[in-house]
């Protein structure tokens, strides 16, 4: 019986230790599986050496469960996990570049920031850079606004970041005790 399985968004976490290809070696796997990359984010993490792979993906269950399997068996690779959008907090961030002509006269720029709750971060004579963080629903909002207006120049955003709501201390202590481990 052929188990027909819905296609989800899931993020995947993996934590390793900071060594050159492993990025293209954990990339790899998606593409050996036919699964699009939708955003990737590498930092360090809270354990000098260690860093964190937060990817987002739109697959099914059962492939998200053997491309965490494939990624842990990178011999680097500490811990991979993958979870649902109930499971997590997460956040983007987005740059949006504006003439800065564009905030005088009738403020529609000006009350548009402030309807999404972004912030300028910088203000020169000939542009405004304007932030928003946010789940990627409410950045896609602010700059089809913003282009209603026709006022973007430039457009950035970042890959997702995340952190479960679960407790996963049985894995930060792993990583403490190895932290302390290599400091001795």
């Amino acid at each position: 019986m052929d188990k027909q399985q819905q296609i989800e968004e899931f993020t995947i976490t993996a934590f390793s230790e900071n060594a050159v290809g492993i990025l293209n070696r954990i990339t790899i796997i998606f593409t050996r599986r036919h699964v699009n990359i939708e955003s990737l984010t590498v930092s360090a993490s809270a354990i000098k050496g260690i860093h964190k792979f937060t990817i987002k993906v739109n697959t099914t269950e059962d492939l998200v469960i053997k491309i965490v399997n494939q990624i842990e068996k990178i011999v680097e690779v500490l811990k991979a996990y993958y979870h649902r959008r109930p499971e997590i907090i997460y956040q983007e961030v987005a740059l949006f570049k504006v003439p800065t002509e564009s905030l005088y006269g009738e403020d529609i720029i000006e009350n548009t920031v402030r309807k999404y709750n972004a912030k300028i971060l910088e203000v020169t004579p000939v542009y405004t850079v304007i932030e928003k963080t946010g789940h990627e629903e409410e950045i896609d909002a602010l700059f089809r606004q913003l282009r209603e207006y026709g006022e973007v120049k430039q457009f950035t955003r970042s890959g997702r970041i995340a952190i479960t709501k679960s407790s996963t201390e049985h894995f930060s202590d792993y990583l403490e005790a190895l932290d302390k481990y290599h400091k001795e």
